[in-house]
Order: structure tokens, then C-alpha cells, then sequence
């Protein structure tokens, strides 16, 4: 996780150099982007951005997970409502912080055992995102992250072990997208 953390810096740094200038503001009121690091579990991740005045704006994002760990497979859905504060009169372009919420349900499978994983969590995330002057967007963050859940059996006598995806954990992304 510290090399994650360290590469978004990175990619920081030299994208700023690329960015628009700062004293312009951006144009655009909306923002599609996928998060390129969620499809590495294969997860699909997009978000909408919707600019609400020059300091903030509302992201939701909507998550398809098709996953298998070992002997477990995860299939469902999350959504992730997000409140941004841009800390520059230039929302959609510049650094934020995010107070979120996440909801969870996926099924899974394990050969042992069936069932639903339902979780709720939140966090706080640090973040810059560039809009650059042909509308292409990136989003780099980063952020703690909770999640409390609940576990319903359908088959078998043993849920699988879900700490892995439990409790504090880093919240990171890579984001791709468009303004318009």
C-alpha cells in the first residue's frame, strides 16, 4: 500500500506539469471517469463528478465486482456517494478532500458455502484532480476507509474469512475520464 501512496505522488508531481493554468477555471460542470486501479480485482468503477459551487462538488460511483480470491468467488455491486471540498475557488480542478459512505452486497461462494456479504463504511479521502484544456481528466487519491458488515448464509456451516475487506483499510485510485 506505502507503493501505491508513493506512485500517486509521483504521478502527481509530473502531471502537474502538463495541467492548464492554475488562474483559469475550468468551464466544465460534470466529470465521468473510470477508476483504472479497481479493474486490477476486476472491478468495474465509474464515477459522476457534478461541480455544486467553486469549492464543492457531489461524486457518486457505482462499482460491479466479479472477483475470485483463492477457493472464494464475489460477485455484486457497491455504490459511493461523495461530497467534495476543492481547496480553490475551482472545483473539478485542483486539491480536495472527500467525505464519503460505501454500500456493499455481493454474493459469494466458496465450495464450502453460499451466502451474502452486505457491508457499510465511509471514510476521508485527500486528492487532485486536472482537468486538462481538451476535457481528458485524471484523479489521483488516496484515504482511510471503515467498513462494518454482515454476513447471511444460504448454504454450508462456515462464512469465509472477509477481514481482509473488514475494518480500517486504505482507500487508493487512478481515474480516467472526460469533462463536459
Amino acid at each position: 500500500m506505502k507503493r501505491i501512496a508513493i506512485l500517486l505522488l509521483v504521478l502527481g508531481f509530473a502531471v502537474t506539469s502538463f495541467s492548464q493554468d492554475q488562474s483559469t477555471v475550468a468551464p466544465e460542470k460534470n466529470v465521468m471517469k473510470v477508476n483504472t486501479l479497481a479493474l486490477i480485482i476486476r472491478t468495474g468503477a465509474v464515477f459522476y463528478e457534478r461541480e455544486i459551487s467553486d469549492l464543492t462538488s457531489v461524486q457518486l460511483g457505482i462499482a460491479y465486482m466479479n472477483y475470485k480470491i483463492d477457493e472464494l468467488h464475489l460477485d455484486g455491486f457497491g455504490i459511493t456517494p461523495e461530497f467534495r471540498f476543492y481547496l480553490r475557488r475551482n472545483a473539478l480542478d485542483g486539491f480536495y478532500v472527500g467525505p464519503y459512505l460505501r454500500y456493499n452486497n455481493f454474493g459469494f461462494d466458496d465450495n464450502n458455502s453460499t451466502g451474502r456479504y452486505k457491508a457499510f463504511g465511509g471514510g476521508v479521502l485527500f486528492g487532485r484532480q486536472w482537468i486538462f484544456k481538451k476535457g481528458f481528466v485524471i484523479d489521483l487519491f488516496f484515504g482511510g476507509h471503515y467498513t462494518n458488515s454482515n454476513i447471511t448464509l444460504t448454504s454450508g456451516s462456515e462464512p469465509p474469512d472477509f477481514t481482509r475487506i473488514e475494518g480500517f483499510s486504505l482507500r487508493t485510485g487512478f481515474a480516467l475520464g472526460f469533462a463536459f
